[in-house]
């Protein structure tokens, strides 16, 4: 898995409850908003607003917090307007940064993600100066304890799966196009195989490796980078190693 799609992973394992229901919530009621007021609010015919519910049901959201925000989105009016700005930069060894946000302020969002950055080895860099390292793919996640890799290989090749990933210990990694993900997961769960999960995600073309202290301060700045409100999404192009971002997540839970 990408490294910081792993990090990510860790961390929500790691985290209270309480805290990481509260903190993703909020989060993905933006994105439902959003995603509703973009597109429409039947997720039949809206693709990112269904990937948005699909993902906050997975989190433990309410159906009814899920039909309120839906409800605001078709009124007239609203007293927030949310923007969506992508924001690049390097953090500390060279590491390239995507930053997704939604926020009700650009000023405010831009001055505390560079504040971030700047006081934890990083900078905020022109638009392109980081997005050609990474690409758009679907990301499909199975427990390996859901199926046998033969009938992974099978399910996703005849769906049109691109790739297939075994490195992980846990999960196998279904890679796609973005506008097959949705199918791919019909095709598995047809199948009668649960998808952990399945979201759009940036894969990196090119990975930097790092170890030890190095690696340790990338992903504390991850960490605040992920907690800033306005940002929905982080993606790096870092390889650490597993048991280097454990440790990280439990030292700083």
């Amino acid at each position: 898995m990408s490294g910081h799609s792993k990090w990510h992973n860790i961390r929500v394992k790691k985290m209270k409850m309480d805290q990481l229901r509260g903190r993703l919530f909020s989060k993905f009621s933006r994105e439902i908003m959003v995603a509703a007021r973009l597109g429409g609010t039947d997720p039949e015919v809206n693709p990112r607003l269904r990937l948005a519910i699909s993902k906050a049901k997975e989190a433990g959201m309410p159906s009814e917090n899920i039909e309120r925000l839906l409800k605001r989105a078709s009124g007239a009016a609203e007293d927030v307007h949310y923007e969506e700005v992508v924001y690049e930069g390097y953090g500390p060894s060279g590491v390239a940064l995507i930053m997704e946000v939604l926020t009700d302020n650009k000023n405010r969002a831009a001055q505390e993600i560079r504040a971030i950055l700047s006081r934890n080895g990083g900078t905020l860099a022109e638009a392109g100066s980081c997005s050609w390292l990474f690409e758009r793919k679907g990301l499909l996640l199975i427990s390996k304890e859901e199926a046998e890799e033969d009938k992974v290989l099978g399910v996703a090749i005849e769906a049109g799966a691109e790739d297939v990933r075994m490195e992980d210990p846990d999960n196998y990694e279904v890679i796609t196009s973005p506008e097959d993900l949705e199918n791919v997961k019909e095709a598995f769960e047809k199948e009668g195989v649960k998808v952990a999960s399945a979201d759009l995600t940036l894969l990196p073309k090119t990975t930097v490796r790092l170890e030890g202290k190095e690696a340790m301060t990338v992903l504390r700045l991850m960490e605040l980078l992920e907690e800033q409100e306005d940002v929905q999404r982080v993606y790096a192009n870092f390889d650490i190693p597993d048991e280097i971002m454990t440790a990280a997540s439990q030292a700083n839970t």
